[in-house]
């Protein structure tokens, strides 16, 4: 391990130098590689460094304390000073190994983000919506960019489905334990009795595909363009502008009508179609790999369910690591990097047993 890490340490200075050369500043294409991996590397270095700077203070109290000729108040302070050190050396390690598992290859991923109401009507479709907040709030917090690719409004302000791109550093890590079934249980805003109701949505996240990786012959695709319509069947628009793909090998079906231009639309359904059929194929090899290890934090079905947000105690639940807050307000305004960052340390805790 610490061959590796100074070899890290090695390109880590490298790449430092390179960055201040001029004829590298003016080759943007090669500064951004080079700044993206200075990034990726450096939490490594600097906590390779403390490792280094505890390791000589460590061995410099061994030498005091292991010396006969040396004052035996010196050596006494240096017998003290060892438990402690020792400890901060261990717990660096792991903190080393930690940063040292491999990377996703497609943490650095942009998303296609898809929301469907599940079961409870328009509760559900409300909720939705809700979720679909969090996100965006979230995603503001983070500095990315969120643009609405397609929705299916619901009467009374929800969502049927929604799908979102969102675009930044590090999106697909910090999002990709979100697929799967939220439940939701509260009092809908049209029960008069009160009754505390539970419903769901789905949320599934999808890396997007660079083209090179997913190839789409067009003579599979069948493309309609229609009138795009609101909730309840009102027109918004008076010209053929909404646009419906179908992928004919897959039977996958892509719809948007958001944007006034066909040409937009249909960019905008091409987007998420995209992402979908890389997530088949990514399906298809996690069905490969099946008999390796199952993550802690769950497989990313879409029928799983991971959380719960029960709204008259205040709570939120993700069942895959059992971690409940009571700040339920601040989870549904965007505050979930506490949720966020739980499962990512439960996922490279399961890695490190398995590794």
């Amino acid at each position: 391990m610490l061959k590796n890490l100074a070899a890290i340490k090695q390109r880590f200075e490298e790449i430092t130098n390179l960055m201040g050369d001029p004829a590298v500043i003016s080759d943007q294409d090669r500064y951004r590689k080079l700044a993206r991996e200075h990034n990726e590397i450096e939490p490594l270095v600097t906590a390779y460094n403390r490792y280094l700077k505890i390791e000589q203070e460590l061995a410099g109290q061994r030498q005091i304390a292991e010396d006969p000729q040396e004052d035996p108040e010196l050596k006494a302070m240096a017998e003290e000073e060892m438990p402690g050190l020792e400890e901060r050396l261990e717990q660096l390690e792991e903190e080393l190994k930690f940063l040292l598992l491999p990377k996703d290859p497609l943490d650095d991923a942009d998303i296609v983000l898809e929301i469907r109401a599940g079961t409870g009507g328009n509760e559900a479709a409300l909720f939705a919506a809700d979720l679909l907040r969090m996100y965006q709030r979230y995603s503001e917090k983070r500095g990315w960019k969120v643009e609405v690719l397609g929705s299916s409004p619901s009467d009374l302000g929800g969502f049927k489905e929604v799908s979102l791109g969102v675009e930044g550093a590090q999106v697909f890590r910090n999002m990709k334990f979100e697929s799967g079934v939220h439940r939701v249980q509260r009092v809908p805003q049209t029960e008069a009795q009160g009754r505390i109701h539970t419903s769901t949505a789905t949320v599934a996240v999808l890396p997007e595909a660079e083209d090179v990786e997913v190839e789409i012959n067009q003579a599979d695709l069948r493309i309609d363009v229609f009138r795009a319509s609101g909730p309840g069947g009102q027109s918004v628009n008076t010209t053929d502008s909404a646009v419906r793909i179908t992928h004919t090998p897959t039977g996958l079906v892509v719809q948007c009508q958001d944007e006034k231009s066909q040409h937009k639309n249909k960019a905008k359904a091409m987007k998420v179609l995209k992402a979908r059929l890389y997530d088949k194929l990514r399906e298809a090899q996690r069905q490969k790999e099946a008999d390796q290890r199952r993550s802690m934090v769950g497989t990313g079905d879409r029928s799983e369910r991971i959380r719960t947000y029960n709204f008259p105690q205040g709570r939120m639940t993700d069942h895959r690591i059992g971690l409940t807050l009571y700040k339920l307000d601040q989870v549904m305004l965007g505050e979930i990097d506490e949720i966020v960052e739980a499962l990512l340390t439960a996922d490279q805790t399961e890695r490190l047993k398995s590794g």
